[in-house]
C-alpha cells in the first residue's frame, strides 16, 4: 500500500506541474516541470545517497524532460478531432509518439543520473555527442531525405527528439545501464499513453460543451501518466549505491535549476504585451500599471526564491541524513510553491474571482493535498524491494505495446462516433 501510494504521489506532482507548464510551454517550461517531477522521487524514496545529489539529479531530469519541449503537437491535435478513423487514429498514435519522446528522454537521463556508481561512471560528454549527433542524423534522414512528416506545415523536430532517444538508449544498453533504461521505457510508457488519452478527454469535453480549459486536463495527463511511469520504474526495482556528489556540480546544478530555468521562464512568460492583453481580459483600466506591476512582483519572487533556494541547501545539504530529512523536502516544496505563484501571476488569478472553472483554481488545492499526504502518510518511510520481483522480457514490452495499440483503436472509435466536427480539426491523409 505504501509503495502505490508513493507511486500515485509522483503521478500527481508531475501531472500538477505539467498543467501548470501549460502557461509557459516551450522546452523551459517543460524543464521546470520535469525538475518536480524528479524532486518528488527523491522526497518519496528516502535514499540518503541519492538526496545527497539532489541538484545534479533534478537537472538531469529537468533537462531530460524539457528537451521534448521542442517538438510541436498543434495539428496532431487536430488529427484527433477528425471524423474521420485512418485520420484519428492516426493523431492518437503520433501524440503517444510525442508523449513517449519526452518520457524516454526524460526518465532515462534522471534514471541514469540514480544508477552512476563508483565502478561505472556514465561518460556523459560521449553521450551528449551521441545523442546531438543521433538527433541531428535521424531528423536530416526522416524529414529532409524520406520526407516523412508528422506534422506538416508545422516543425518536425520530433525525429531529432527521436534520434536522440535513440542513441540514448544504445547508449544506456551497451553500458549496462538496464535500470536507467527500464526508468526511460516506463516513463515513455506512461507519458506517451497519457498523452493520447488526455486528449481522447479534450475531445469528449470539447464536444459536451462544458465551458472549462479541456488542454490544460490533457497537458495533467500526460505529467500524470508519466510520472506514474517514472515512480513505478524506480520503486519497483533496487538500485546500487551511487557515486559520492560532487560540490562544484551540485552548486552549478542547483544555479541552474532554481535560478536559471525560472529566470528564463521569467524572461520568455512574463512581457508587457502579454499582461496588457490580460488586463483588458480582465476588465482592469490600468494596463500599463498593472503590467508592470505583474512583471516587478515576477522578478521580485524570482530573486528571493533563490536565496531561499541557497540558503536551504547551504543548511540542509550538508550530508546524507541532512539533506535526505531537510534539504529534499524543502527544496521540493519551495519548488512547488514558486512554480504556483509564477503561473498565478502568469494568469492574473489574483485578480479574478475564484471559480472551478478556472483549471488553475485548483493547482494550490493540489499541492495541500501532496504535503499533507507526503506529512502524515510518506514521511516516516517508503517501501522500496529488496529484490528486483519483476523481469522485463521482450514478449512482455511487445505485448504492452500492442495493447496500447487497441486501446488508442478504441478511444479512437469512440471518438470519431460521439461528436461531430469539432474546431480545429484537421485530416493527414
Amino acid at each position: 500500500m505504501l509503495k502505490k501510494l508513493n507511486i500515485l504521489f509522483v503521478a500527481v506532482t508531475l501531472g500538477l506541474a505539467w498543467a501548470m507548464r501549460g502557461h509557459f510551454g516551450h522546452e523551459w517550461g517543460a524543464s521546470w516541470a520535469g525538475a518536480m517531477g524528479v524532486l518528488s522521487v527523491l522526497l518519496i524514496s528516502k535514499r540518503g545517497d541519492w538526496a545527497a545529489r539532489t541538484p545534479l539529479l533534478t537537472a538531469l531530469g529537468a533537462i531530460g524532460w524539457g528537451a521534448g519541449g521542442m517538438m510541436s503537437y498543434g495539428i496532431v491535435v487536430g488529427y484527433c478531432k477528425s471524423l474521420s478513423f485512418l485520420n484519428s487514429f492516426y493523431g492518437y498514435t503520433m501524440l503517444a509518439v510525442i508523449g513517449g519522446l519526452y518520457g524516454f528522454i526524460g526518465g532515462g537521463l534522471f534514471g541514469l543520473g540514480l544508477e552512476s556508481t563508483e565502478k561505472n561512471k556514465p561518460k556523459w560528454a560521449k553521450l551528449i555527442v551521441e545523442m546531438f549527433t543521433g538527433g541531428f542524423l535521424v531528423w536530416g534522414l526522416l524529414i529532409y531525405q524520406m520526407e516523412w512528416f508528422m506534422t506538416p506545415p508545422r516543425s518536425e523536430l520530433w525525429a531529432a527528439c527521436f534520434g536522440a532517444a535513440l542513441a540514448l538508449a544504445w547508449f544506456l544498453s551497451r553500458n549496462k545501464f538496464y535500470r536507467a533504461l527500464r526508468v526511460a521505457a516506463y516513463s515513455a510508457l506512461g507519458a506517451g499513453f497519457g498523452f493520447a488519452f488526455g486528449n481522447f478527454i479534450q475531445a469528449m469535453g470539447s464536444a459536451s460543451g462544458i465551458a472549462y480549459n479541456w488542454w490544460n486536463v490533457m497537458e495533467f495527463t500526460l505529467g500524470f501518466f508519466g510520472g506514474l511511469g517514472m515512480g513505478y520504474a524506480v520503486l519497483t526495482r533496487t538500485w546500487p549505491e551511487t557515486v559520492k556528489p560532487s560540490k562544484t556540480g551540485n552548486r552549478i546544478a542547483l544555479a541552474f535549476v532554481f535560478l536559471f530555468i525560472p529566470f528564463t521562464n521569467f524572461v520568455n512568460g512574463m512581457n508587457m504585451k502579454d499582461f496588457i492583453k490580460l488586463a483588458f481580459n480582465l476588465n482592469i483600466p490600468d494596463a500599463h500599471p498593472f503590467a508592470t506591476g505583474q512583471i516587478v512582483f515576477a522578478g521580485i519572487s524570482l530573486v528571493l526564491f533563490f536565496i531561499l533556494f541557497m540558503i536551504i541547501w547551504r543548511k540542509c545539504g550538508a550530508g546524507e541524513k541532512k539533506a535526505m530529512l531537510c534539504g529534499v523536502p524543502l527544496l521540493f516544496f519551495l519548488t512547488t510553491i514558486e512554480y504556483n505563484l509564477f503561473s498565478y501571476i502568469k494568469l492574473g488569478t489574483f485578480y479574478r474571482r475564484f471559480s472551478f472553472g478556472y483549471s488553475d483554481s485548483v493547482y494550490v488545492f493540489i499541492t495541500a493535498i501532496l504535503f499533507i499526504i507526503w506529512y502524515y502518510f510518506l514521511r516516516k518511510g517508503t517501501d522500496l524491494p529488496e529484490g528486483n520481483r519483476i523481469i522485463e522480457t521482450w514478449k512482455r514490452w511487445g505485448m504492452i505495446l500492442l495493447s496500447l495499440l487497441i486501446i488508442l483503436a478504441i478511444i479512437t472509435f469512440i471518438s470519431v462516433n460521439s461528436h461531430g466536427e469539432l474546431p480545429g480539426a484537421h485530416n493527414r491523409f
